[in-house]
């Protein structure tokens, strides 16, 4: 019997030759920004060639949502996907990056709206079936100072861009997009986080997207024509993981 075999890896050299990558994480360590009810990280270095050991190894401990980082839909939706059971393949997708940046530097609580996507579509065409759409607010500028990721007020309101309902809804339910991702600490602003309120978390995770969360500065990218790598662990009916995420373009 003879096999046929294209291979793969001449064409996608081809394909990435003269390319630029962009590493959109944020490298992780003890005193980051993270979510309030969260533990910092604790890291341990078991074995250590400079005390003489043979080699170096650390523990970490961490929640899985810590720095840029990964939220499956087991996340916020009982009974919804894990990490384990999202397929690698969709962890290659076209980057979509929807700039408020201008606004965010005017209002740092300004959210996209629906021209915003209009207005990307005038440009680009209709976004593809299976995007990775990517907030660019220029938040990131703000790490790893974490008073100013939260930006509060003297009233203890956060003062944060974030989605908006109208946006999302539209990206999941008329463009069937795969996934979203943004620079800031949480999917919803923080006017809404400062009163508990995570709706818009809930929603875009209850549609059986997943999310990536505090991306590395997202300034240098096309809006459109790119395409972001997001890969994590495999915890086993793991809700969420610290992400390594690099755009192509």
């Amino acid at each position: 019997m003879t096999h046929t075999t294209t291979a793969a890896w001449p064409a996608l050299q081809s394909a990435l030759a003269g390319r630029t990558f962009t590493d959109l994480t944020h490298s992780f360590h003890p005193g980051q920004p993270r979510f309030a009810a969260f533990p910092d990280e604790t890291r341990d270095a078991l074995f250590d060639l400079g005390n003489g050991d043979g080699f170096t190894a650390h523990r970490y401990s961490i929640v899985g949502q810590w720095g840029t980082h990964v939220d499956p839909p087991s996340h916020f939706i009982r009974g919804g996907r894990t990490l384990d059971r999202i397929p690698v393949q969709d962890m290659i997708l076209p980057l979509v990056v929807l700039d408020i940046t201008e606004r965010v530097d005017q209002d740092a609580d300004a959210t996209p709206v629906l021209q915003d996507v209009q207005e990307w579509e005038d440009r680009n065409g209709t976004i593809p079936p299976g995007s990775f759409v990517a907030l660019r607010t220029g938040w990131s500028r703000r790490w790893p100072d974490g008073q100013a990721m939260a930006n509060r007020g003297a009233d203890g309101i956060s003062h944060t861009p974030g989605w908006s309902r109208e946006v999302l809804s539209f990206l999941v339910e008329e463009r069937n997009i795969s996934a979203v991702g943004h620079e800031q600490t949480d999917t919803d602003p923080g006017l809404a986080t400062s009163r508990g309120d995570f709706g818009l978390e809930t929603y875009i995770l209850a549609q059986d997207r997943w999310q990536i969360e505090l991306l590395a500065d997202l300034s240098g990218l096309p809006e459109s024509g790119a395409v972001v790598v997001a890969s994590w662990a495999k915890p086993s009916e793991g809700s969420g993981f610290p992400a390594r995420v690099f755009a192509i373009s």
